[in-house]
């Protein structure tokens, strides 16, 4: 007996937003009690200008949360405390490691019934982070969109996040779609697989031409030096100042205990996910080939691939390295992750093509579906390199205060008087340097090493391929002379790959770091 094909409104999911909210994000809390929160929120630049954000949120009385009715009030809750949370951990010359109680309290609290870390994630600064202009036009439309709050105030950050909105709200009709396509593969109905798989096919193509649309309103200077770093988690994060991670001080007055979690990612869009699972695409641990995979899985003593030295000879069994993209399902809300997981148990359509490979028409719709998901991803690698590979080397040749003393002494020109004291910010742009000045290893906001695990991605998706032609053209085979290639990414000749990251560089062989993958 099979079980039951998932039923989109039994996780919250709406048939004409996908996994936006199904109501519009409240703009404010209607219980005064949380003018607080709102006030904060609400001149969050102001006070990170001003110095003020620390002092102001450490007075701030701890509220309870118990004034929240809805579903709705717990994610405006959410965002509200997130947004203080990385405004007073990344808005001083310092990164702060210590949550002072009245934001740690009722995060926990608000984290805990949305099933989220307590950090900002994909569904604080993106899914509930948004309103339309015009409630009567849809959503997948960026001039009908507006986003509510930012770290920064730049229109740069609004169109950043806006970007996900409208596609999460672009590839809201694929969810039904592709339910409809794993009911119709259980009846036979090849016809229908056929027509849903088109479908699809067209609706990403959609989907990458809007992605497309991030290079008018989103500047990549200020996307790296001024956005980013407010999104930085606190996992990995020792070069930027957090060597231990974060301290949620709960007031109870207990030796501290550290906490590390990954930042925002594009990674912890469920759509994304959903799209590899339907596909039945399948992703390994970044550096791990399908080959090695194969070999291990015959082999019952290497089952288990690790990277930890620590266990090696000590008779213990390995570590399983991680899988980045399924890690991220943890930083999606309870619904959407018991969904993907709900979803990863019915599909059914990679096995159905490949046992209906005499049918051309099914084979070609599905292995479209592939080439039009994998060159989305191409062109999200494009646009990692525009806004953080060239980027990160310019900042690598320039001096990290923006003092004038600080960039005068730089341009060559002789200053006479007394030298000037500047204070150099230590951020996620802003790495700490070592006795000699050189700039530590810096990794990413969400948790992976960037470059490799992008392009292992984008590689793995064209794997299900089921015609030989299509299998070699999306596993890098022909391909015209404009298509983007990574081999020129400080590749050296034995293969090993120096990775320039979000701030800094890392090897392949690291298994941290990284904002926005797909």
């Amino acid at each position: 007996m099979f079980p039951p094909v998932p039923i989109l409104a039994d996780y919250g999911i709406s048939l004409d937003r996908g996994f936006l909210p199904p109501e519009t994000p409240l703009q404010s809390l209607p219980d005064p009690y949380y003018s607080k929160w709102e006030g904060i929120v609400a001149n969050l630049q102001a006070l990170l200008l001003s110095q003020r954000l620390r002092g102001t949120i450490e007075s701030m009385p701890v509220l309870s949360t118990s004034k929240l009715q809805t579903e709705p009030e717990w994610r405006r809750a959410y965002v509200l405390l997130v947004f203080m949370l990385h405004g007073y951990i990344w808005g001083g010359d310092t990164p702060a490691e210590r949550i002072p109680p009245p934001i740690t309290i009722p995060l926990l609290k608000v984290s805990s019934h949305l099933e989220l870390p307590p950090v900002a994630t994909y569904a604080g600064v993106c899914l509930w982070n948004y309103r339309p202009l015009f409630p009567d036009e849809p959503a997948d439309e960026l001039d009908n969109l507006a986003t509510l709050h930012t770290f920064t105030g730049s229109l740069d950050e609004q169109w950043f996040y806006l970007i996900s909105v409208a596609i999460e709200a672009r590839g809201a009709p694929t969810l039904p779609l592709m339910l409809r396509a794993i009911s119709a593969a259980r009846s036979g109905d090849s016809d229908t697989v056929t027509e849903c798989l088109r479908d699809l096919a067209e609706a990403l193509d959609d989907i990458s031409s809007l992605l497309q649309r991030m290079y008018e309103n989103c500047d990549p200077h200020v996307f790296y030096h001024r956005i980013r770093p407010f999104l930085a988690g606190s996992r990995g994060m020792a070069d930027a100042g957090l060597p231990n991670g974060i301290f949620y001080d709960d007031g109870t007055g207990k030796e501290p205990t550290y906490e590390q979690y990954g930042g925002g990612s594009n990674a912890q869009s469920s759509i994304i996910q959903f799209f590899d699972i339907v596909l039945g695409i399948e992703h390994r641990p970044t550096g791990v080939t399908r080959a090695s995979m194969d070999r291990a899985s015959k082999d019952p003593i290497k089952k288990n691939v690790s990277t930890d030295d620590s266990v090696a000879g000590s008779g213990l069994a390995p570590k399983p390295r991680h899988n980045f993209i399924q890690e991220m399902q943890a930083y999606m809300p309870g619904p959407h992750r018991r969904f993907l997981e709900h979803v990863t148990s019915v599909a059914n359509i990679r096995a159905y093509v490949d046992s209906h490979r005499s049918d051309r028409a099914l084979c070609i719709a599905y292995d479209s579906c592939l080439a039009m998901l994998r060159a989305l991803r191409d062109k999200h690698i494009q646009m990692v390199s525009r806004y953080i590979i060239i980027k990160s080397r310019e900042s690598r040749g320039q001096p990290r205060s923006s003092s004038p003393h600080a960039r005068t002494a730089a341009g060559g020109m002789a200053m006479a008087g007394p030298s000037i004291t500047t204070t150099t910010r230590i951020n996620l742009a802003h790495v700490k340097t070592d006795e000699k000045g050189r700039p530590g290893k810096l990794r990413g906001t969400g948790g992976t090493a960037l470059i490799p695990f992008l392009k292992q991605a984008r590689d793995e998706t064209g794997e299900p391929s089921i015609d030989a032609w299509a299998k070699r053209l999306l596993s890098n085979g022909p391909a015209d002379a404009s298509t983007f290639k990574l081999g020129k990414v400080d590749e050296h000749a034995d293969g090993q790959i120096e990775v320039v990251g979000l701030a800094g560089t890392w090897s392949m062989d690291e298994s941290e770091g990284g904002l926005c993958h797909w």
